[in-house]
């Protein structure tokens, strides 16, 4: 096994919910996890598919809420959509 000294989350990037307004970047996976976000695993993880929330589609944080910076208003290629933070952490970027 081969150690280069880099975690799997690092590869992976970082959760676009950690992003703040301005990062551009490209969705690199969706990794839906345990956490509650009033909807299932599996609801969640294809309604972010749905809206397009798929590998290396560009995406750009364009405004972030007025309370708690949530919710986040995101340009997925040529689209605008409102995410909940709790939403947007499956989605990875970098």
């Amino acid at each position: 096994m081969h150690n280069d000294g880099v975690s799997h989350s690092t590869r992976r990037g970082l959760p676009l919910g950690l992003a703040r307004r301005g990062f551009r970047g490209r969705i690199t996976s969706i990794v839906v996890g345990s956490e509650p976000h009033g909807l299932t695993a599996t609801e969640l993880e294809r309604r972010l598919l749905e809206l397009g929330f798929v590998e290396d589609a560009s995406v750009e944080v364009l405004h972030e809420g007025p309370l708690g910076h949530d919710p986040i208003a995101v340009r997925l290629n040529d689209t605008t959509i409102a995410l909940r933070r709790r939403e947007a952490m499956a989605v990875y970027v970098t």
